[in-house]
C-alpha cells in the first residue's frame, strides 16, 4: 500500500518503522528537515519537507494515488485539515488522524464524518493509555492485558514466579490443574528469547508467559503462574493531565484515589470535576508530601506526567517509601526495557498503545484488532474469516492443517458468544474471529494473505 504519514515525532517514526518492511510504500512528511534526514537514513522510505496540511506538500508526497493518509503531527488542527485536504482535493480513500483535545472528542459523532470533517478514524492517545492502565489495575500482577471480540477473550502477559503452581512443571499440567478451564499459552519469553510453547515445555521462574483465555477465566489462569495478588484498592496518581484526569475519573467509583498535581489552577479544575478523588497541589517527587499522604499504604503509585524523568524518579521514591506497585508512563522507548522489572514494576509506552490502534486500521485482510507487543517486535491480531472453502484459505480447515508462518500461534476462536481455545483438530468456520499471536511481526503479510478472500481460489 502507498501510505503518507504526517509527523515524524515518536508516533510517526515508530509507525513508519513498523510498516516500512511490509511491502508498503511509505512517505513521511514533516517541517523538521533534520528528523526527516535521520529517518530516511535509517529506513527505506521517501521524505517530504513541509507542512502536512498544505495541498502542494501533499501532492508532492503522492496524495493523488495514495491509499491512505495518517496524520499524527502534534497539532490536532493540522491533522484535521490535512484529512480535509486529502478528501477534497485528492480523494484519498482512508484518512486517519491523531486527536488529543477533549473538546473535539466530546463532539466526535457530530464532527467527524465526510459531510463535515472527513476523518475516517481518529486516534485519541490519552484515552488509549487510560484504558490500557485501567486493564492492568483490573488484573493485579499482569504485565499486559489486551482484549478481543468485544472483551470476550483476552491475551495476558505475566511473569512466572516461584510459588506459582505451574512453575517447574510442564505446560501439559495446566489441564490437570484446571480441568474445567481452557487456555492456550501463545508464547514464552525466557531471558528475552522466544521459546515455542509445547506440552513438554517446563515453565521456569522469571519466564514471561503470554496466554489466551476467555476473559472470565483470566484470574484463574494467572494463579497457576504466580501467587495471585489481592485486588488493588488504594491508588495514588502523580500528574493531573489528560491521562491522570481520565484515570481518576475511571477509578474513583471503585477505588480510593489520591491525585497530585503541581499546578494550582489545574488542581482546582480537577477537584471541581472529580467526585471523590482527593486532589493535592505539590511536587510528585517531594518525599514529605508522599509521607504525609501515606504512600506506604498505596497499592499502586501511577506516574503519568509529561516528563519521563519526573515519572521515573517519583515512582522509584514511592517504591522505596513503601508503595506496593509502581506504574510509569514513559515516552522514550529505550527507557522501557531498561526500567521495567526493578523498582518500576510496569513501564507504559503511549507510543505502543497508539501504534496498536493505528495498525488496526492499516492492516489488510479482514483484520479487526491489532496489538503491538514487546516493544513492537511481536503482534497479536484478531482476524475475521470471510468466504467459504472455495474462496478462503482458512474456512473449513482444521488449525493443524493450516500453513501458518514461523512463530505464529492461533490461541482462540470466537464463534458468536462462544470462546473456543484452539486445538489442532479445531475446524475454522466462516465468520469466526481468530486470535493469533506472532512472535515476529515480519510475517504479518503472510497472515494478512491467509485471511483475504479470493474471487478464484484453487
Amino acid at each position: 500500500m502507498k501510505i503518507i504519514i504526517l509527523g515524524s515525532g515518536q508516533v510517526g517514526a515508530t509507525l513508519a518503522e513498523n510498516l516500512v518492511g511490509e511491502q508498503n510504500d511509505i512517505t513521511l512528511v514533516d517541517t523538521n528537515l533534520d528528523k526527516l534526514r535521520n529517518l530516511q537514513d535509517r529506513f527505506d522510505l521517501q521524505v517530504v519537507h513541509g507542512h502536512g496540511s498544505h495541498p502542494d506538500v501533499l501532492k508532492k508526497a503522492g496524495a493523488e494515488d495514495a491509499d491512505m493518509i495518517v496524520a499524527v503531527t502534534n497539532s490536532d488542527e493540522v491533522n484535521i485539515v490535512a484529512c480535509q485536504v486529502a478528501y477534497s482535493i485528492f480523494n484519498t480513500p482512508l484518512k486517519i488522524a491523531r486527536i488529543r483535545t477533549n473538546q473535539y472528542l466530546k463532539y466526535r459523532d457530530e464532527l467527524f464524518h465526510k459531510d463535515d470533517m472527513p476523518v475516517d478514524h481518529f486516534i485519541a492517545p490519552e484515552a488509549l493509555v487510560t484504558n490500557y492502565i485501567r486493564r492492568l489495575i483490573d488484573y493485579p500482577g499482569a504485565l499486559q492485558v489486551v482484549e478481543f471480540a468485544e472483551g470476550k477473550v483476552s491475551l495476558v502477559a505475566v511473569r512466572a514466579y516461584y510459588g506459582g503452581l505451574l512453575v517447574g512443571h510442564a505446560l501439559s499440567a495446566l489441564k490437570e490443574h484446571m480441568p474445567n478451564i481452557e487456555t492456550r499459552v501463545a508464547a514464552i519469553y525466557r531471558r528475552g528469547n522466544a521459546i515455542k510453547p509445547l506440552g513438554t515445555t517446563i515453565i521456569e521462574a522469571d519466564d514471561e508467559v503470554f496466554f489466551v483465555a476467555a476473559t472470565k477465566h483470566i484470574r484463574a489462569v494467572m494463579s497457576e503462574l504466580q501467587k495471585l495478588e489481592r485486588s488493588y484498592r488504594r491508588i495514588m496518581i502523580a500528574g493531573g493531565g489528560n491521562v491522570g484526569f481520565g484515570l481518576a475519573r475511571a477509578l474513583e467509583k471503585t477505588h480510593s484515589v489520591k491525585l497530585i498535581e503541581r499546578s494550582k489552577e489545574r488542581a482546582e479544575f480537577l477537584a471541581s470535576s472529580l467526585d471523590s478523588t482527593l486532589v493535592y497541589v505539590g511536587d510528585i517527587s517531594d518525599p514529605e508530601l508522599l509521607e504525609e499522604e501515606s504512600v506506604e499504604q498505596v497499592d499502586v503509585f501511577i506516574a503519568v506526567t509529561n516528563d519521563d524523568e519526573a515519572n521515573i524518579m517519583s515512582a522509584m521514591l514511592a517504591k522505596r517509601m513503601g508503595a506496593q506497585k509502581t506504574m510509569v508512563l514513559i515516552k522514550r522507548g529505550a527507557y522501557v526495557d531498561l526500567l521495567q522489572g526493578g523498582e518500576i514494576d510496569i513501564a507504559v509506552s503511549p507510543q505502543q498503545a497508539t501504534i496498536s490502534a493505528l495498525l488496526t486500521h492499516i492492516r489488510r485482510g479482514d483484520i479487526v484488532n491489532v496489538y503491538s507487543l514487546r516493544r513492537g517486535a511481536a503482534e497479536a491480531i484478531e482476524a475475521v474469516v470471510r468466504g467459504d472453502s472455495s474462496t478462503s484459505k482458512v474456512a473449513g480447515k482444521t488449525i493443524g492443517n493450516l500453513k501458518l508462518p514461523p512463530g505464529t500461534t492461533i490461541g482462540a476462536i470466537v464463534r458468536g458468544d462462544e470462546v473456543l481455545i484452539a486445538h489442532d483438530t479445531t475446524v475454522i468456520e466462516t465468520d469466526d474471529h481468530v486470535i493469533l499471536f506472532m512472535v515476529n511481526k515480519k510475517h504479518i503479510v503472510e497472515v494478512e494473505k491467509l485471511f483475504q478472500v479470493s474471487a478464484i481460489f484453487i
